[in-house]
């Protein structure tokens, strides 16, 4: 079973991205949020081949990732569920929740830290919001990222399905929260209890730095709630309100080239990079 677990990780993994992707790319052209000014041509090749590039990075970094480490885990019988019996169902509910969380206080923490900031600061440089945003990381945040949740795997002794459940939701709802999607109040509003929405999230990548610092989950939004970090809407609305960072607004810096080295580069202002 474990063989075969990790042996269909890819085609389940994959499966979903391509659902996912495929239903998120329809639903912005039948109900779009924002009008974007710059086209899907100049930035959507780019975002997603930087997928590409992420995934054989983290490949080459972790012939196991983090499926293959929980498989590991459980052979070797370390971590908490692998001292202390617990019923599974107990350990799939309390593995997804504390990687959730792991990975917003690593959010916080890419924010906090100046050489951090600059691997992720990539992902916030995107000049539109819509679902490729959620796919634009760092091949370098992307590999530490991946070491977090393997600590985190090895340190609970996480059951592999777990792990494998986490990685699918996360990489679907992050393309769901940085959707160009419209939906209704009252549907976001319900929503909010359960999931991050497109709304929620696109408050995150504001131009404006205290509202950058905010919005932090992913998956979950009780993080942002419990840990004060919750901000309801942009304060110039969905409409009016400014995507990206203020060091890098030239369509340019949406070439491959530029995202990739773009950690390496001075900014022109003082503050976070400091």
């Amino acid at each position: 079973m474990q063989a075969l677990l990790l042996d269909d990780e890819p085609l389940i993994r994959g499966t979903a991205f391509v659902v996912v992707l495929l239903t998120m790319a329809g639903w912005e052209v039948v109900a779009q949020r924002r009008p974007q000014r710059i086209g899907r041509g100049k930035r959507w090749p780019s975002n997603l081949l930087i997928v590409m590039i992420d995934t054989l990075a983290v490949r080459v970094a972790f012939p196991l990732a983090a499926v293959g480490t929980a498989l590991l885990v459980a052979d070797q019988g370390w971590g908490l569920f692998n001292v202390f019996a617990v019923p599974v169902w107990l350990a799939v509910v309390v593995s997804v929740l504390v990687l959730d969380v792991a990975i917003y206080f690593q959010h916080r923490l890419f924010h906090a830290m100046p050489w951090l900031w600059r691997l992720h600061r990539m992902h916030h440089a995107d000049l539109e919001f819509d679902f490729t945003t959620g796919l634009r990381f760092h091949p370098l945040e992307i590999v530490l990222s991946m070491a977090i949740k393997m600590a985190v795997v090895m340190l609970l002794g996480a059951p592999a399905a777990a792990v494998l459940l986490f990685e699918v939701l996360l990489n679907a709802t992050s393309m769901f929260n940085h959707g160009n999607v419209r939906l209704s109040r009252n549907l976001d509003r319900r929503l909010r209890w359960l999931v991050v929405t497109p709304d929620m999230h696109r408050v995150h990548h504001s131009i404006i730095r205290r509202e950058t610092d905010s919005n932090f989950g992913f998956n979950l939004p009780w993080w942002d709630k419990l840990f004060g970090t919750y901000r309801d809407q942009p304060e110039k609305g969905h409409l009016g309100m400014t995507i990206g960072i203020e060091d890098f607004r030239n369509a340019k810096e949406l070439r491959l080239d530029r995202m990739l080295l773009q950690p390496l580069r001075q900014t022109p202002r003082r503050g976070r990079d400091d």
